[in-house]
């Protein structure tokens, strides 16, 4: 990458529309998008992959969405060529899809599904895991021994383009997130060629304190500012009254 092309990149990243932000996304892209299960959903950003008319995609996420909401708008789309995720539960989209034959699916242990990501941020090939080992996902992988045990051989997982949400962000891209909403999203910013972040805030340099900044701007190369978002409970439940 050349100095110029570098420095382009980290200019002007506060884009107008969602549609400007998700230029260059189309078909067959591997695209990430932070979240757990409907929490800490990019859901501006998650519509306008529909609009864009791109298919054939493979999905990175935790769950592909649940009760017909957030990623399953994908699946309900017909978008989705693949989906590595970590959980399908009750995500019904995925399952007839599944049934249907239309899309592949590889589910990963969640600590993998996070290093693997990890390890591509890192510029590391592939490492050694314990995890899986004598189960259907050790099937089709190398295995080692390491101190008597056995370990399987798992690859990076890089993708095209990461779609998170941020609570708050500068013009620059340093980050704020919400809580738990924070989840896979900073991993998943330094996996990404392309990290796009749609903000519930956008604020001038210095607006977050240093010591706030949970993702450095470095990892971010465009931002779109949402005010709005529905952030849907899965399921409610409250304690019976007396």
């Amino acid at each position: 990458m050349t100095t110029a092309h570098a420095e382009g990149r980290h200019r002007n990243k506060v884009k107008d529309s969602v549609a400007e932000a998700l230029a260059g996304v189309g078909d067959g892209a591997r695209i990430m998008v932070g979240g757990f299960g409907l929490c800490g959903n990019a859901e501006a950003l998650i519509a306008g992959v529909v609009a864009t008319g791109a298919k054939e995609l493979t999905l990175i996420s935790n769950n592909a969405g649940n009760l017909g909401k957030g990623l399953a708008q994908w699946l309900q789309a017909g978008i989705i060529r693949k989906v590595i995720c970590t959980y399908i539960g009750n995500n019904q989209d995925l399952h007839q899809a599944m049934a249907d034959g239309t899309v592949e699916v590889e589910v990963n242990p969640q600590g993998t599904f996070v290093e693997r990501m990890r390890a591509a941020g890192a510029g590391v090939a592939a490492f050694y895991t314990p995890t899986g080992v004598g189960t259907v996902v050790a099937q089709g992988k190398e295995t080692r021994v390491f101190d008597g045990r056995d370990y399987l051989m798992e690859r990076a997982l890089p993708a095209d383009f990461a779609l998170i949400r941020a609570h708050k962000a500068d013009r620059f891209g340093n980050l704020r997130f919400w809580r738990t909403a924070r989840n896979f999203s900073p991993i998943m910013a330094t996996a990404a060629e392309t990290t796009i972040v749609e903000a519930d805030e956008v604020c001038e340099l210095g607006g977050i304190d240093p010591d706030d900044v949970h993702l450095p701007g470095v990892f971010v190369h465009r931002i779109v500012h949402v005010p709005e978002h529905e952030d849907p409970f899965e399921y409610r439940t409250v304690r019976k009254r007396d």
